[in-house]
């Protein structure tokens, strides 16, 4: 975001098209106050945000109040025109010929308002989503638990408060400030005891199965554990591909002693991992943002560690293993639960980093346009966090899609796989959503361009 050339492009997209796009954004409710959800909190709460595998080709808080929805409907009754668009089949099928596209393509349109069908093909062929499937873990997540939930990070201690214990709640955003928050009330809670030296261990049991994702070690994706600092980054990113901890659970846990040490506690034995005591006590606990605000993060950075942790929450609330498999079958419920086509899905990750994901581009706009339906307003953030094209995210460098700032879209790439899936304003103030998935591209990167312009044509 800092790069010239980028700055560049957003202020000239701001100068051209801001003024149009101003009501017809706000209107659409993607906008808290002028201000996202997520923006606010991260000001209140700054947090750390991770990557995605599509990076650009040109290479102690207690809980608060929870944050109001964005908009009580994406699109306000009075804003909703009555004519429908121009035929969208025109604008779209002589850009669907370009050969950056590769030869299956898949594409959905709907009236974001009624959930009418305006245009489809292949559209109920599942497809790979690549990240566009983060949507679908989105809207699981937020029917599951709401916007509201915030997820903790605990120590307990034995009866004698001699042994304490930190416990992961799957918290993807953990940082040093919220560590050492928690480590001052651990501190403050001993001296209470009289205790000043402590065994310490670290519990990750609530999470089932294997902590490597399938795609094995890769600088998009931490180890999949419920306790880490800083999503297990090396380095001092935020966003994007960055090494990673072999062992993020216990990383944590040794930073924990270290914060502990400067605060008068010293640890006789420890970190070792191992399931809290039966009897215990709380002794300390720091909460994540609201998950809504998580969601809009994970949107907006694609950030792959945010999904898998938000995904197990979802299994977690509907008493499933917190695992992939609990993850993925959590969210085929939730997804069924809310009446959304889901023939041939296939949730084998909540990131979207794992080829064997499947879905269609129907189910994609369905998914958006529920989170846009007044009925199920807990749903918003999957709308609210989407980039913004030109201006910010993982579309923040692809002004072609810009639209005047009126393209909001989930991005998706793995070699041979290009999708893009969001919502657009189009001239007459209607919001359409929209995905689209090309699953044969010649090369990494090849199909952008071409759905850039595809979601472009819609905002015209």
């Amino acid at each position: 975001m800092t790069d010239r050339r980028t700055w560049q492009l957003t202020a000239g997209a701001a100068g051209v098209g801001l003024a149009i796009a101003a009501g017809a954004v706000t209107a659409a409710g993607p906008w808290d106050s002028g201000q996202r959800t997520a923006e606010r909190d991260r000001a209140a709460a700054p947090g750390r945000t991770g990557g995605a595998h599509h990076q650009p080709v040109r290479s102690t808080a207690p809980p608060g109040p929870a944050p109001a929805p964005s908009a009580p409907g994406v699109l306000p009754a009075a804003a909703r025109p009555a004519a429908l668009p121009a035929p969208v089949a025109k604008a779209l099928a002589p850009l669907m010929k370009d050969r950056g596209l590769g030869p299956v393509v898949s594409v959905s349109v709907v009236d974001a308002a009624t959930g009418k069908a305006l245009y489809g093909k292949q559209a109920g062929v599942p497809m790979t989503p690549a990240s566009t499937v983060k949507i679908a873990t989105a809207v699981a997540v937020l029917a599951a638990v709401g916007p509201a939930h915030r997820i903790p990070t605990t120590v307990v201690a034995a009866p004698d408060h001699r042994s304490i214990t930190l416990v992961g709640g799957g918290d993807p955003t953990l940082d040093e400030a919220r560590l050492r928050a928690l480590a001052d009330s651990t501190a403050h809670a001993l001296r209470e005891h009289g205790v000043s030296t402590v065994r310490l261990a670290y519990d990750t049991s609530l999470y089932k199965g294997a902590v490597r994702h399938p795609i094995g070690v890769n600088p998009n994706i931490a180890p999949i554990t419920p306790l880490a600092l800083n999503e297990g980054r090396l380095d001092s990113s935020t966003s994007g591909p960055a090494p990673r901890s072999a062992d993020p659970a216990r990383d944590a846990a040794v930073a924990f002693v270290g914060m502990l040490s400067v605060r008068g506690i010293n640890t006789e034995a420890g970190p070792v991992r191992a399931v809290r005591p039966a009897k215990s006590v709380l002794l300390a606990r720091t909460h994540s943002a609201p998950v809504g605000a998580l969601v809009e993060r994970m949107l907006t950075n694609s950030d792959n560690d945010i999904a898998e942790a938000l995904a197990r929450q979802a299994a977690i609330a509907s008493g499933r293993p917190a695992s992939a498999a609990g993850a993925g079958a959590a969210v085929a419920a939730r997804l069924k639960g809310l009446k959304l086509p889901l023939a041939g899905a296939r949730f084998a990750d909540a990131c979207g980093l794992n080829r064997a994901d499947k879905v269609s581009a129907s189910l994609l706009t369905a998914l958006l346009a529920r989170a846009a339906d007044p009925a199920h307003p807990r749903l918003r953030p999957a709308l609210t966090g989407l980039p913004v094209a030109g201006f910010t995210g993982t579309l923040s460098d692809r002004p072609a899609a810009a639209g005047a700032g009126l393209v909001r879209a989930k991005t998706g790439s793995l070699t041979g796989v290009d999708t893009l899936a969001g919502t657009v304003v189009t001239p007459g103030g209607r919001l359409l959503a929209f995905a689209f998935l090309a699953g044969k591209t010649p090369h990494y990167g090849a199909g952008r361009p071409a759905l850039d312009r595809m979601a472009a044509s819609l905002a015209r």
